[in-house]
């Protein structure tokens, strides 16, 4: 029964309060209002972002005059370092002061990096001179430049770790889960975010690419500056309308106790009866189980269960664990194996992303070297092939929802598509083929360089259209549709109750690891291959780029195989609960 608006105005949420630590109204505080002032923070994190990394491969080797190799990597590890440190971010804002002054913080150190990076484009000592006209050797940048150029992109990157790691988070906090209602609105949420994460990523390839190659690089740089000031006085001014939640801790403390717990007690003798081990109906009231899910007790990693043996009475007083570093509940330690369960899948999404990496590397060194004319006037920035990249993705999710899912509801029993696992497996598959297209590609462009005679020129441009090139961003494209949503939906689904910050950082890591993988790749590509024919030439047009892009081709397929064992037997929580009887709780977000 709807209560009367007189009430409504005055109820408040039980579990989050207003800016002032006093019980938030429903009716004064959080909803649209407030998401929109939270959404915009992520759309310009978004565009800032993807708006330095799409094109900063060109600036690395046109302007600082780096190698293409090394330019490469200072892209991936950027991007790397940017989404590893969402696990930095998260851990602040969960154990220490929380998401909003997370946000706040972190989109201030981020503006001072573009700011940075902004005036290093302003400053002509910031930059090496200009390569004489007819010279086929340039001076690169010096230290002191890189130096500034290194702390303007790692106060970026630290910037948006902490930014990203908390603004959906803050956002969902907007909304009351336990209102029908308001829980409608927060599915409404998540679909404008990843909406507005696409919009400000196509801003980016598009609008602001051609800013920097046409306009001026200080001009691009500014607007991302402004665009992040903006964006955090426009949150700021929501201060007031927020909605606060009570700090929980990070779970990563959660899993390291059942670690160490396990450890000291390595010597103990497990009971035969796993009723003997502590659990969570022995230290809490009916009152505080809602926090916790029941879990079946498992038979793997037994080790674990050694951190709930009550050795003796200074652990534990009857009602309260006193040192969680000695003794956890067995639904601590089943939480960590659940965690530990996921980590093959985890393991084995790191190469897709290896796979996008290159999309913002040795791709768009491709597309400098084509005619990306249209017409006989406007010439495409290299960097804006991504646009096919991210419009895929758009077109991928509408496909999918719209003929995929009924197709799946109808043949296959299954209402909401492919499961998570499947989804992931179809992203994996379409990275092959388009590293396989990449390859084709790049064999053919080499080939008309040869036969027009243009092998010892690295600065010709190639009469190919670059729009050979759009067959490996739209794989990739397509392909992220699916494995970034079933990694969400896998991690999200199957982690624990209370771990669900934790479950996204997972899932973000896969991201940075797979850039930093990319790193790795090429530095040793680069120095085994370099002393002979290098794969990964300064020119491409000498070097054998498709080459390393059958390389990732075969690691991928191997990956592949690895991922479908693992899969395969796996068991979905869901299954495991409904095995002994228990009933996954309807509160639990799972992503369709």
């Amino acid at each position: 029964m709807d209560l009367p608006q007189t009430q409504q105005d005055t109820k408040s949420i039980p579990d989050a309060w207003d800016y002032k630590g006093r019980p938030a109204l429903k009716s004064l505080s959080g909803g649209w209002a407030s998401s929109a002032m939270i959404l915009g923070v992520e759309a310009v994190e978004r565009l800032v972002t993807l708006g330095i990394a799409v094109n900063l491969v060109v600036y690395l080797t046109k302007t600082m005059h780096l190698g293409n190799a090394n330019a490469a990597n200072i892209v991936t590890n950027f991007m790397g370092t940017s989404y590893i440190l969402t696990l930095l971010g998260g851990y602040i804002a969960d154990t220490f002061i929380g998401r909003y002054l997370t946000i706040g913080i972190f989109a201030t150190v981020q503006a001072i990096g573009v700011t940075i990076l902004t005036i290093s484009t302003i400053i002509p000592s910031l930059r090496p001179p200009k390569c004489e006209l007819g010279s086929s050797t340039c001076i690169p940048a010096s230290g002191k430049q890189l130096a500034v150029l290194y702390t303007a992109l790692y106060m970026t990157a630290l910037g948006t770790g902490g930014l990203k790691s908390s603004v959906s988070g803050f956002g969902s906090d907007q909304f009351d889960d336990s209102d029908k209602k308001e829980r409608g609105q927060m599915i409404k949420f998540f679909s404008w975010f990843f909406f507005l994460i696409n919009v400000g990523a196509l801003a980016a390839v598009t609008v602001l690419v051609y800013i920097q190659d046409k306009v001026g690089r200080e001009w691009g740089y500014g607007i991302c500056a402004c665009a992040i000031i903006v964006g955090l006085i426009v949150f700021l001014t929501g201060t007031k309308n927020y909605r606060f939640k009570k700090l929980v801790g990070s779970p990563l403390t959660q899993i390291a106790s059942v670690f160490v717990a396990a450890w000291r007690k390595r010597h103990l003798k497990l009971p035969s009866d796993s009723s003997f081990l502590i659990t969570v109906d022995d230290i809490i009231g009916e009152d505080n189980k809602k926090n916790k899910q029941q879990l079946p007790h498992s038979k793997e990693f037994r080790f674990l269960d050694k951190a709930a043996i009550k050795e003796d009475d200074s652990e534990f007083s009857g009602t309260t664990i006193l040192n969680n570093w000695n003794l956890a509940t067995l639904t601590d330690v089943e939480e960590v194996k659940l965690v530990i369960r996921m980590l093959p899948t985890w393991g084995t999404t790191i190469m897709f992303w290896t796979v996008y990496a290159q999309m913002t590397t040795f791709s768009v060194s491709q597309a400098t070297t084509m005619n990306r004319h249209i017409g006989k006037s406007f010439e495409i920035p290299a960097a804006s092939l991504t646009a096919f990249f991210v419009g895929s993705i758009l077109l991928m999710i509408i496909f999918y929802d719209r003929i995929m899912v009924p197709i799946c509801r109808r043949f296959l029993n299954n209402p909401h598509g492919f499961t998570p696992l499947q989804r992931i497996a179809i992203g994996l598959v379409s990275s092959i083929f388009a590293m396989i297209a990449a390859a084709l590609t790049e064999v053919k462009r080499l080939k008309v360089a040869k036969l027009h005679g243009l092998t010892n020129d690295q600065n010709a441009i190639i009469p190919m259209s670059v729009f050979w090139l759009v067959p490996q961003f739209l794989l990739v494209g397509g392909g992220e549709a699916f494995t970034y949503i079933g990694q969400l939906d896998f991690f999200l689904r199957e982690c624990p109750k209370g771990m669900k910050t934790m479950s996204t950082g997972l899932f973000i890591s896969t991201i940075s690891l797979g850039f930093f993988f990319s790193s790795i790749l090429v530095t040793i590509v680069d120095k085994v291959t370099g002393k002979t024919k290098p794969w990964l030439a300064d020119n491409l047009n000498k070097g054998k780029l498709y080459d390393f892009y059958w390389l990732l081709a075969i690691l991928s397929v191997l990956n592949l195989m690895v991922f479908l064992f693992c899969s395969r037997r796996y068991v979905y929580k869901e299954k495991r609960l409904a095995e002994v009887g228990i009933e996954m709780e309807e509160s639990d977000p799972v992503c369709h």
